[in-house]
């Protein structure tokens, strides 16, 4: 499923949680997959890990495993030589202990941009739930990413809630085509738990019923059990609240 859903040479598609493909003619991306077997999981991955070949760039968020698979990333060192992997640069050892190239391995922090061919990346802090940010290194444990390739301009908001400063940030890099926000929200019995939170389904679609983007896709809604939200909720608010100004798509594998 593509969920971009316009002419423009880049297809959006979905891998399960916060996992996409962003690919193109010249560029394929990978974001957040987790491609781990585990019990706990509620839905296969739908491309196994040694199976998944030809990725130009790998993204990662932040290093919780459904967001940086390191059993998956060792195996995509290998079949994936040539591949760049992206990634908070706080979790730099734990990448390169992966067997990640050093040449390949880009660590981001917060304001920082990285050019790889036709495609742009720039990083901006996520708050999950706190910022978290090293008052030694200065360096953010978790990031949110605007992706730039071929003329489209994607949000990927990783794991967050809104912060003060975020939207402005958001907003200086103009019009967005897809934003990918994650809805699963946050309680008393997920911190008892140290399931630490999300937007909730109604904060994230108010944060893009601000950005505006092109179109908005529900993540983090799929994959546990103990830590899930329904997209249709989510789908069925933005309608109620925005009356067809901003187009939800609830993703599909």
């Amino acid at each position: 499923m593509n969920l971009l859903q316009d002419e423009r040479n880049v297809s959006l598609k979905w891998l399960g949680q916060m996992g996409f493909l962003v690919e193109s003619d010249e560029m394929t991306i990978c974001i957040d997959y987790y491609a781990s077997p585990d019990d706990a999981r509620q839905i296969e991955p739908p491309i196994p890990a040694d199976e998944l070949k030809n990725i130009d760039v790998f993204l990662g968020t932040h290093d919780h495993l459904d967001h940086i698979d390191h059993e998956a990333w060792k195996i995509w060192a290998v079949t994936n030589p040539d591949a760049k992997f992206v990634f908070p640069a706080a979790h730099m050892d734990k990448v390169l202990a992966d067997g990640v190239d050093a040449g390949n391995a880009i660590g981001l922090n917060d304001g920082d941009s990285i050019k790889i061919g036709n495609l742009t990346i720039h990083a901006i802090a996520a708050s999950h739930e706190f910022l978290d940010r090293d008052p030694v290194t200065g360096l953010y444990p978790y990031l949110q990413y605007i992706i730039e390739l071929d003329g489209v301009r994607i949000h990927h908001a990783g794991d967050t809630v809104r912060y003060e400063g975020m939207m402005p940030r958001l907003r200086s890099f103009g019009k967005i085509d897809a934003e990918i926000l994650p809805i699963n929200g946050r309680d008393a019995t997920r911190y008892r738990q140290n399931c630490i939170g999300n937007l909730t389904y109604q904060e994230a679609a108010d944060l893009a019923g601000e950005v505006e983007p092109g179109i908005v896709i529900p993540g983090h809604w799929d994959m546990f059990a103990h830590n899930s939200e329904d997209p249709n909720a989510f789908a069925d608010y933005i309608d109620a609240k925005y009356n067809g100004k901003l187009k939800c798509i609830i993703p599909k594998i």
